[in-house]
């Protein structure tokens, strides 16, 4: 007889182990089932975004950054120091604790909150049964009323520069280098190429970024991106557009890459190590038997509505596996709205104001459209910009690069984007954001009271610069 379940949950990353807590909140009977094994070959939760990436990148970003200002910046501060050095196999340990403790700090909330924590791999079956393979081999059924499928992704290998794991890695493997590659190209210039890239650059490597795109940071808006490329060169990132790929071959200790320049000539890079980051897919491999009714749209997501369902009823879909941003949150928030609707509530996410992060130094962070998009749209735009470099409170702390930029409509004044590049880029930017999903004007903004000094005082300039009323900056004469 197998074991019935209210909710069985495949995949305790940001999206699935949220999802289960909420669940087991509202009374339901829940299970989450998770394959990854640490080094001991123990079962952990926490998926990618734990174990293997925001927050172990965070921790080398967090701990480079300081290696960085002690030997680089402190003498602006009048602090004198010498001899500083950086003992790479002590940061690797201690960001390894970091994520000893917090996948440890899941098992405790799975166990306050009664939710049954199955260690192996999940396969939907029709009749919204769960197959589990444990790490023995040993294979049981869950039968539940619901299912949430949160397998997340994985980063996509490319045919011209195979991972290795010891010269050629991904984001993964960029996590554990024992010393400082002299030499590290990095193929891809999107976020994880970008905050790797700098991590390593910091600690005296010096980095390739290779992208193939004409356009650093596509996605973004470009005046910010502009502003970033501008930024992270001036810090020694050697940062290539129009770059593409053609091949790399391992020479020992050493890989030589190919690539095209943006003139269509062939180049060659010798590197000590190569970081392949050029996107993530979603998991879904093994995930789905034949006959389980989920359908998979052209790029293999899962197929889902706005509320996370699947065709099959009773068959839900959150985070990397299904369309949008591959971003923790984003996750996080649809497994907490499918909880919900599962329990009866009307939960529903706001897709339109999900922010986005690039934890470089200074921070790239973004809410809502792009000028580009606005643009694109019609709709009459104004926008206000704030630099740091007017910032009392930046000034004193010597983060003084980057902008603040606020885009609202012509006519409504509503706040329709903000994109940030500078100190504390990320949570600056959440105050536009909360300001946004409560239909807040540009100039609502201006009319609050900001503390002073402080950085966020740029948010609130920037809303008065939408209306040329900044205080602290000339105001561009309206055209």
């Amino acid at each position: 007889m197998s074991e019935k379940f209210d909710v069985v949950v495949i995949g305790s990353g940001p999206a699935g182990y949220v999802a289960a807590i909420r669940a087991a909140q509202l009374g339901l009977k829940t299970a989450c089932i998770e394959k990854w094994r640490n080094e001991e070959g123990k079962g952990v939760n926490g998926g990618t975004c734990l174990n293997v990436g925001c927050i172990p990148s965070k921790a080398l970003l967090d701990s480079s950054y300081k290696y960085h200002e002690a030997k680089d910046d402190f003498a602006v501060h009048g602090i004198t120091t010498s001899g500083v050095e950086i003992n790479v196999p002590s940061m690797i340990a201690r960001k390894n604790q970091i994520i000893k403790n917090l996948t440890g700090g899941i098992a405790g909330l799975f166990k306050a909150n009664g939710v049954t924590s199955v260690f192996g791999t999940g396969k939907l079956l029709a009749g919204k049964k769960v197959e589990v393979t444990d790490h023995e081999g040993k294979v049981t059924v869950l039968e539940a009323n619901h299912v949430i499928l949160a397998s997340g992704s994985y980063p996509i290998n490319i045919p011209v520069a195979p991972v290795d794991n010891d010269v050629i890695v991904n984001s993964t493997g960029a996590l554990e280098f024992q010393s400082v590659p002299a030499r590290l190209g990095v193929i891809g210039g999107g976020v994880i190429g970008l905050e790797l890239g700098s991590v390593w650059n910091r600690l005296g490597s010096k980095v390739v970024v290779l992208e193939a795109m004409d356009s650093f940071l596509g996605m973004m808006d470009q005046q910010v991106a502009k502003e970033a490329q501008k930024i992270l060169t001036k810090q020694g990132l050697d940062i290539r557009t129009s770059s593409r790929v053609t091949g790399s071959k391992v020479n020992g200790k050493e890989v030589v890459v190919t690539f095209q320049d943006k003139d269509g000539k062939e180049q060659q890079e010798t590197f000590d190590k190569l970081i392949v980051c050029v996107g993530r897919r979603p998991y879904t491999e093994n995930l789905l038997a034949a006959d389980s009714g989920v359908n998979l749209d052209e790029r293999g997501f899962i197929f889902v509505n706005e509320q996370c369902e699947t065709n099959a009823p009773g068959v839900w879909a959150i985070g990397d596996v299904v369309r949008g941003p591959m971003l923790a949150h984003k996750g996080s928030e649809e497994g907490v709205m499918v909880a919900e609707r599962i329990a009866g509530q009307k939960s529903q996410i706001n897709y339109d104001i999900i922010p986005s992060v690039i934890y470089t130094h200074p921070e790239v962070a973004a809410v809502g459209k792009t000028e580009e998009q606005v643009k694109a749209s019609g709709e009459p735009y104004n926008v206000g910009t704030f630099p740091f470099a007017a910032s009392g409170r930046a000034m004193a702390a010597n983060e003084s690069h980057g902008f603040v930029k606020i885009i609202a409509h012509a006519e409504t004044d509503r706040i329709l984007g903000a994109h940030i590049v500078g100190p504390s880029a990320a949570d600056l930017v959440q105050q536009v954001a909360i300001a946004m999903e409560f239909g807040s004007s540009a100039e609502d903004l201006g009319m609050m009271v900001f503390g002073h000094p402080t950085l966020s005082e740029a948010i609130h300039e920037a809303a008065l610069a939408v209306h040329g009323h900044a205080i602290h900056i000339a105001n561009k004469k309206k055209r």
